[in-house]
């Protein structure tokens, strides 16, 4: 095997494809990157058994064969070398990989090809083909609201479903709940419903971002999710379990409803959430034309703000996680907001949008020591 590269190109899809690598299984394969090199085409590949990665390359001049190389270490090599072009050639004798840059050689050891997991390459039928950018940004709004804990995967996912000129994404951990629904300018030609891993949306997100992709392809299949864009194909497990019924979770009415500038509320947040440290709340305390955010941590400090909002009725005081209320904030895509509210022990609702694209951050309040 021996592959000559232009270095840029080759390090830019490495940095993709080592994503996938695993640093934790006890498989040693499993954090290399695979190097396939064919008559007229070449790929990395890299897995970590629950998601996936086949990154298409451009080669010079090449000769076939494939070699797994250590993902980390290879892409700190790349990385260091002039802005020459690279050879890589696979040297059976020493079972390692040569790698050349101007008068740089580097010699590194192989991990066995015959451990390295088969990926599964973009379907020929079932894609849907639809726009990268609503995609993406629809990823971006409602990806963080999904659970971290793997105790609860179900959790995990984001309920993707599209179907006509419609594309939803709904994910929740329990604490918040976060929905975008999306209008396309055109229909799709097919439909979807799965429960995706947040992590495996945001990789391809950063992808088609950095590739500049016009449009994204996806194939929901019995158990794995399948994506291509960009020269990339990212395979991976769809979420086991049921994803719950988010409707039944946002209340049907609320007893306060006021519109309040977006940026100028964040930064509010953003400064006093400073001093909400140690699990403690975010305060809200609404009174006629005025809020007043604050918070106190013993042994640390306090911090307190107010901002003029169209409020009006008796006084309603609130507590949040500061993190939740601030990142459904920084999800909301319009310069107005609605601030939806019901009383200090019920979840309160941050909407954005208009026609043809609508957000809603459904959040759980903390009880407040008074």
């Amino acid at each position: 095997m021996k592959l000559t590269v232009s270095r840029e190109t080759f390090l830019a899809r490495l940095g993709i494809a080592v994503r996938a690598a695993s640093t934790r299984s006890a498989i040693q394969t499993l954090a290399g990157v695979l190097l396939k090199v064919e008559k007229d085409k070449a790929e990395l590949q890299a897995t970590d058994m629950e998601l996936g990665l086949r990154v298409a390359l451009e080669p010079g001049s090449s000769a076939p064969g494939q070699a797994v190389i250590p993902g980390r270490l290879l892409l700190d090599v790349v990385r260091s070398l002039p802005r020459d072009d690279l050879s890589l050639e696979y040297r059976s004798a020493q079972q390692d990989v040569e790698v050349k840059s101007g008068s740089a050689s580097f010699h590194l050891r192989t991990l066995p090809t015959e451990d390295f997991p088969k990926l599964p390459e973009a379907p020929a039928e079932g894609t849907i083909t639809m726009p990268a950018k609503a995609f993406v940004d629809t990823i971006s709004r409602v990806a963080r609201a999904a659970s971290r804990d793997e105790t609860r995967p179900h959790l995990t996912g984001v309920l993707v479903t599209a179907e006509g000129r419609d594309l939803r994404m709904v994910a929740t951990d329990s604490y918040r709940l976060g929905v975008k629904e999306t209008t396309l300018e055109e229909p799709l030609d097919g439909s979807l419903e799965a429960n995706v891993p947040a992590r495996t949306l945001q990789e391809i997100g950063r992808i088609a971002s950095a590739g500049g992709a016009e449009v994204i392809g996806v194939a929901a299949l019995e158990n794995q999710v399948i994506f291509t864009v960009a020269g990339v194909v990212l395979s991976s497990r769809l979420v086991e379990g049921r994803f719950p019924n988010y409707q039944q979770l946002l209340p049907d009415t609320y007893e306060h409803e006021l519109r309040v500038e977006r940026d100028e509320l964040l930064e509010v947040v953003r400064r006093v959430g400073l001093l909400a440290q140690k699990n403690a709340p975010l305060r809200l305390r609404f009174s006629e034309g005025a809020l007043d955010v604050s918070a106190q941590t013993p042994d640390v400090g306090e911090a307190s703000e107010s901002l003029p909002v169209p409020f009006g009725g008796e006084e309603l005081e609130i507590g949040f996680n500061p993190e939740f209320f601030r990142e459904g904030l920084e999800s909301a895509e319009s310069d107005e907001l609605s601030l939806k509210l019901i009383s200090p022990l019920r979840p309160g609702l941050i909407q954005s949008g208009d026609e043809g694209s609508s957000f809603r951050y459904l959040v759980m309040p903390i009880r407040l020591n008074v």
